[in-house]
């Protein structure tokens, strides 16, 4: 049967605990000093208690030991610190550079502003004139290409408002073809009512009923 791994946690109680540090620390001294002998090994070995009192074994001597330390940790991190310096000062360099750039341009921006000109020879005040021609002449080509960009999407409109003017046009001649017979019949029925209401005497006769009679017969 395979036995599980224990978890490994603090001993709570403080008789245990101190009894327990005393037996390792005795067996760590003990394995570092095996240590250097057997293997020839510069060991240095620091160890505080929970009380704070110190534990220490050196193969040699433990100023030594930590001299060493310090010479080799400083050899290892040396280069890595060198490298950040060095991108620390590449960056430096390139922020002195776009700011004095950034300096520049606005200087440049506030002569074409008219401002700052006191200090300008006549060379550079020519410079800028033709500068701000050209500028001028460029937004001028812009300006009419724009116009002319925006009269070709109205003449495109104006066609497609032509075609369904046209559209519209021929279905209401159609229309009024469909209406035209309908409205000949009614002209007919006109006439014919008018035709026949004519026969219908409308002639009014003032006299005695013999004379109206006679009248009506001598017609």
């Amino acid at each position: 049967m395979v036995r599980g791994k224990t978890q490994m946690r603090r001993i709570e109680n403080a008789t245990s605990r101190q009894v327990t540090f005393s037996k390792r620390r005795n067996g760590l001294l003990k394995k570092a000093f095996e240590l250097s002998v057997l293997c020839d090994a510069e060991v240095g070995l620091i160890i505080f208690s929970p009380r704070g009192k110190l534990y220490e074994f050196a193969s040699s001597s433990m100023q030594e030991v930590i001299d060493r330390y310090k010479r080799h940790t400083k050899d290892r991190v040396q280069p890595e610190n060198q490298a950040d310096a060095q991108n620390l000062q590449h960056m430096q360099h390139e922020a002195a550079i776009l700011m004095k750039k950034i300096e520049l341009l606005e200087i440049s921006k506030r002569k074409f502003l008219g401002e700052g000109l006191q200090s300008c020879t006549l060379q550079e005040i020519q410079q800028i004139e033709k500068q701000l021609e050209r500028s001028v002449s460029t937004i001028r080509a812009r300006k009419t290409q724009v116009f002319k960009e925006q009269v070709e999407r109205l003449k495109e409109k104006e066609k497609i408002l032509t075609a369904e003017n046209a559209k519209l046009r021929e279905k209401f001649v159609g229309l009024q073809q469909n209406q035209t017979p309908s409205e000949d019949k009614e002209g007919e029925a006109v006439c014919t009512d008018s035709s026949e209401k004519s026969d219908v005497e409308t002639e009014l006769i003032i006299g005695p009923p013999e004379s109206r009679t006679r009248r009506l017969l001598q017609n």
